[in-house]
């Protein structure tokens, strides 16, 4: 068997890769969380229904992004 494709070195190679994603994921979940601790609900922009915004003749639907969510979530904690 060569080097290249010994069952030894791919274990090790999949394993590294699987620990850098994990840490990889790991390290975006604590900016999210450091960001939702520094963020500040603002009254004026929950009066304002998101979502659908009118253009001429057509609606466009926006996709809210993880902060975004999170800053809802956090608003929703605050109203209860």
């Amino acid at each position: 068997m060569s080097k290249k494709n010994s069952l030894a070195k791919r274990k090790k190679q999949h394993e590294f890769d699987l620990q850098r994603e994990k840490e990889a994921k790991e390290k975006q979940n604590k900016k999210l969380q450091d960001k939702k601790s520094k963020m500040k609900i603002d009254g004026a922009e929950m009066k304002r229904k998101g979502g659908k915004f009118k253009v001429g003749k057509k609606k466009l639907k926006t996709k809210l992004s993880a902060l975004a969510k999170a800053k809802a979530a956090q608003a929703m904690a605050v109203d209860k």
